[in-house]
């Protein structure tokens, strides 16, 4: 009898040491996974307050982005002009904002000149080579009726021959830096000679399409008025619309006003990009 009440009391002491153990568990676990959703909000909240500055480590941003702060511009006194082409990082806000699909995007592709034209399947703004781009690289493969309904989005437009050409090849800025000179007309963007910009070759350091904003400054303070990709114009020709400044696939010489070329409205390449007047 004795030993049966003994079994009794140790089964009652195991069991209340269980039941303690459980609570301890579920407590400890509790703790674990609130340090654990806190340390994911709080390294959330940092990533939005501080974003990085490496652009390989710049997301694109998703559909219920909010639109996007207003791009720099340089003030040439009538007209405002964007400081550099439109970035795909702009041109992906606008895009999730709007709900749009750009042709190259609905077609499959857009096209790179190999001996001819060449559909090259995934190609698009979004990824200008197939692949992915960098939210800091130029948006291209855009028609020039996307392009224009980009800067009346914002506000503006796309630049007449007149307005890109002043701002490409007459420094007016009150006091420019060494060596520009106010008042003087240039050859090309960058001043007396194309170099410092983005032209055919991997010699500048970019062996296609650079960056906005990491060639060197030209006239008005501008980036890449000259090479990296063609910029669309309002000015037009029937149905073929005017584009300035040369791309990364040529040399210097179409950086030049000689080298202005007027080309289909409807086709979407991977040389042609745009920046906005207001």
């Amino acid at each position: 009898m004795q030993f049966e009440k003994a079994i009794d009391a140790n089964l009652k002491m195991l069991q209340t040491r269980v039941k303690q153990s459980v609570k301890t568990m579920k407590h400890s676990a509790r703790a674990s996974a609130g340090a654990l959703l806190f340390g994911f909000c709080a390294a959330a909240g940092a990533q939005t307050a501080t974003p990085s500055a490496s652009p390989s480590a710049s997301p694109l941003a998703t559909p219920s982005a909010p639109q996007s702060s207003p791009a720099p511009k340089v003030d040439m006194g009538d007209f405002k002009i964007d400081l550099t082409e439109v970035s795909i990082g702009r041109f992906n806000e606008y895009a999730a904002r709007k709900g749009i699909q750009t042709e190259a995007e609905r077609s499959g592709g857009g096209f790179e000149y190999v001996m001819g034209w060449q559909k090259r399947k995934g190609w698009h703004w979004r990824a200008p080579f197939g692949t992915p781009g960098q939210p800091d690289e130029p948006a291209v493969h855009i028609k020039w009726a996307e392009a224009r309904a980009f800067c009346q989005d914002a506000g503006g437009d796309l630049p007449s021959k007149a307005q890109w050409q002043r701002a490409a090849y007459t420094e007016q800025r009150a006091d420019p830096p060494a060596p520009f000179v106010k008042g003087k007309t240039y050859a090309y963007p960058t001043g007396d000679t194309g170099e410092g910009a983005n032209v055919k070759g991997a010699a500048d350091g970019w062996e296609r399409h650079a960056p906005v904003g990491r060639t060197r400054a030209g006239v008005n303070g501008l980036y890449d008025m000259g090479a990296n990709a063609w910029e669309w114009l309002l000015d037009n020709q029937g149905a073929t619309h005017l584009t300035g400044g040369g791309s990364w696939w040529y040399g210097p010489s179409q950086m030049r006003l000689e080298g202005m070329q007027y080309k289909p409205e409807d086709v979407y390449v991977v040389y042609i990009g745009f920046r906005c007047v207001y």
